[in-house]
């Protein structure tokens, strides 16, 4: 079974309290304080080694981690020992892998409106490739490379037209999306390339067609569209493109009632779609990039709350109230995502009850987890919530003018702190008050 298979931590256990990577969740609480966002380092080393493995028989893989779920300077060193490259979508993406001593050559920049700046920053660190997603970044970038006196080795993005069962707001690969060309404008990209576009070399294709995706034949179908393009286009344009980037999407488990497919089932997929695809075109299997990112980090990371106020509506539902809530994991309120939790600390001897789990934030929407079974949780509980890695600190915001979480990286029963907890500090450091306002 692949880790996106596991709702937890591979190194998760219970002895009395819970403990990932060998360390008491109960006692990572008290000296790091909550909410607490722990990553298990193994479960994080275990997965990228899976994809290494399932694709090691394809010669021209590059793996590319989707920063975009979790970006951070130690998150970014583990994933770039372990052999990854890094698909980033902004400027501070960037500066965090290049300053975390990431080889840029194995760095994409993705992303629909990217900046001036941090085109001139992605040139300046010497990024491999440019995704270009629409005509205005293309010349803005032919510009900028030109001035720079570099050339921009770029993949065309395309929507492929190809919907997958996920929530709307993460489906990138339809027709009628803010990413990317329609198949009817890649002719004219490519002659405005080749006629005016100097400082651009076009490498290959590039499609993703959404995130949490659990049928793996709309990968089958997204290799066919672009291997089909691709071929399409070298011999419309005299071009030699050999490089297809398929994104990622790998879906993971939440709850008992999530079934996202292997690692294995999807490598598998993947590799026996490109040779069939390849074979029907006749042509050479090209290089192949692809992008995971949740079913990368997700499982490894678990986030640690502590439990207060407790309200119980009269003939209604019982709330148990956490220190956290929609400022550090949004996703339920933004997606309905759904979650599973449990107790951290003893709970021996204690009677099961359904509660749901609300936020300490001002917005009624503020809720958690919804109707979950606990063993009768109290003021003072630490409550643990599962496969939070991806898109929690991401996403994670200072609403309510409260500080985000620390981090903590968690293996062989040690702690370390790899993000800070923000302080009060931090948090006015960037407010000014204009001199008018002091008289």
């Amino acid at each position: 079974m692949s880790i996106n298979q596991e709702i937890k931590p591979i190194t998760a256990k219970r002895d009395g309290n819970l403990y990932i990577g060998g360390c008491d969740l109960t006692e990572i609480a008290k000296k790091y304080g909550t909410p607490l966002y722990v990553i298990d380092e193994q479960s994080l080393r275990e997965i990228c080694k899976e994809y290494k493995k399932t694709f090691e028989d394809y010669k021209n893989i590059h793996m590319t981690y989707a920063s975009k779920a979790l970006c951070s300077s130690a998150i970014t060193k583990i994933l770039f020992d372990e052999g990854f490259g890094f698909d980033v979508v902004s400027e501070g993406e960037t500066y965090t892998v290049y300053k975390a001593g990431v080889d840029m050559s194995k760095v994409t920049f993705n992303g629909n409106n990217k900046s001036k700046s941090e085109i001139e920053l992605a040139l300046k660190c010497g990024v491999g490739r440019f995704s270009v997603d629409n005509f205005y970044e293309a010349k803005v970038l032919n510009d900028i490379a030109g001035k720079m006196g570099k050339e921009a080795n770029i993949l065309l993005r395309i929507t492929p037209g190809i919907e997958c069962h996920t929530h709307e707001y993460i489906k990138t690969g339809q027709i009628d999306s803010k990413f990317g060309f329609d198949l009817s404008q890649i002719d004219e990209i490519i002659d405005l390339i080749k006629s005016k576009y100097k400082n651009l070399s076009i490498k290959g294709l590039h499609s993703h067609i959404g995130s949490q995706i659990f049928e793996l034949k709309s990968y089958c179908d997204e290799i066919d569209i672009l291997v089909k393009e691709l071929v399409s286009l070298n011999n419309r344009h005299c071009l030699s493109m050999n490089e297809l980037n398929i994104g990622g999407g790998l879906g993971v488990k939440y709850t008992d009632n999530d079934n996202p497919p292997s690692v294995q089932e999807f490598g598998e997929t993947i590799k026996n779609s490109v040779k069939s695809v390849c074979e029907k075109y006749n042509i050479n299997p090209p290089i192949i990039y692809i992008e995971p990112g949740r079913s990368i980090i997700s499982t490894a990371g678990v986030t640690l709350y502590t439990i207060g106020s407790t309200k119980q509506v009269p003939n209604g539902r019982k709330y148990i109230t956490i220190d956290g809530g929609m400022a550090d994991n949004p996703r339920p309120s933004m997606y309905n995502a759904i979650y599973s939790a449990e107790i951290a600390n003893n709970t021996d001897n204690r009677n099961n009850e359904v509660v749901t789990i609300a936020g300490r934030y001002c917005e009624s929407g503020d809720i958690l987890i919804e109707n979950i079974e606990l063993p009768a949780p109290q003021s003072g509980d630490t409550l643990c919530v599962y496969c939070t890695g991806a898109y929690n600190y991401s996403m994670s915001s200072n609403y309510n003018r409260v500080q985000k979480p620390a981090m903590a990286l968690v293996n062989n029963s040690q702690s370390d702190i790899i993000v800070n907890r923000e302080s009060l500090e931090d948090l006015i450091r960037l407010d000014v008050i204009p001199d008018r306002l002091r008289r």
